[in-house]
């Protein structure tokens, strides 16, 4: 992968017309949504690119907290750290849903409005459940990140496994919203959705179970049209940079914590950087060349690709 300053010097004039949309998703509190969501924002900050980031759990207000102490901490210590166009949204309050829709979609409606054409990429952090902005959001993504910690209670999110046989019994209710977010994309602009499901906290060891659950990932990846990649261990040092708004690219000696980078702080750095490389976004030439081909091809097809007849039921 190129370096950091490489990205930076791009020239960001060939890049397609309105921001990259990149939603991280799943409807199970603790998969590690916002520390995902967070670093990507400050790769692509870092890279050069101009980057909105929006918060759309109205409850836990993570990735709102997450910035909010970045912001903070270098105010505080008169640092220079990259910060993203933030929003961050509180669910209407009335009484009735329709009416609460509305409000809601309307002050998403202005945050993307204001954001698309005058930034490269917008990132979105939903929540833990299933809500109206969290299923808009999926249903506008280029880009769906759903991070899953490495067991079979969080595969249950996507899938339901026969406990003798492990062979997949079905699709669950989030795989579900996703393919009906896909139909909806493809109906309202003819776009593709490109789904990565990161497994997160894996284990060091090899273990059989482990080995089971990558083969059922690997079985429903192939019926519901997503991509696999490894995202972030079990490692103390991304909980205790939460306070300080900083993440594993960022240089620990430059943002005022003391000290060298630690073996952690390396290897966490690794993997953010290999997971940047697996989500195969359009941050260089190749990247952008592959996303100008797919709008290429999307435009040049008469007959759009039926999402629900490939997918599984």
């Amino acid at each position: 992968m190129g370096t950091l300053g490489e990205y930076a010097a791009f020239d960001r004039s060939n890049r397609p017309k309105g921001a990259h949309v990149i939603v991280c998703g799943n409807e199970k509190g603790g998969s590690g949504k916002t520390t995902t969501s967070m670093h990507v924002i400050v790769f692509l900050l870092k890279a050069g690119f101009k980057v909105a980031s929006i918060d759309l759990d109205t409850r836990q207000k993570s990735l709102t907290r997450y910035i909010q102490n970045r912001r903070n901490w270098a105010q505080t210590n008169q640092l220079k750290l990259e910060l993203p166009n933030h929003f961050r949204f509180d669910l209407a309050r009335v009484d009735s849903t329709i009416e609460a829709q509305s409000q809601d979609f309307s002050s998403f409606e202005r945050a993307i409005s204001e954001v698309q054409h005058s930034h490269d990429f917008v990132v979105i952090d939903t929540p833990g459940s299933d809500n109206y902005l969290g299923r808009l959001s999926h249903s506008m993504a280029d880009t769906l990140i759903t991070p899953m910690n490495d067991s079979f209670i969080d595969f249950d999110v996507l899938g339901r496994v026969d406990p003798k046989s492990l062979e997949i019994a079905g699709v669950s209710h989030y795989a579900v919203m996703v393919r009906e977010s896909r139909r909806q994309r493809r109906q309202a602009d003819n776009g593709l959705l490109d789904w990565i499901v990161v497994r997160n906290r894996m284990s060091t060891l090899n273990s059989r179970n482990q080995q089971n659950l990558l083969g059922c990932v690997k079985e429903l990846s192939m019926r519901l049209g997503f991509r696999i990649a490894d995202g972030i261990s079990e490692r103390v040092i991304f909980r205790e940079y939460f306070p300080m708004g900083l993440t594993a690219l960022d240089d620990v000696e430059d943002a005022a914590v003391g000290g060298r980078s630690s073996v952690s702080h390396l290897s966490a750095r690794q993997e953010i950087r290999k997971l940047i490389r697996a989500l195969r976004l359009p941050v260089d030439e190749k990247g952008i060349k592959r996303a100008q081909a797919r709008v290429t091809w999307l435009e040049n097809s008469n007959n759009p690709v039926e999402m629900p007849d490939i997918f599984a039921d």
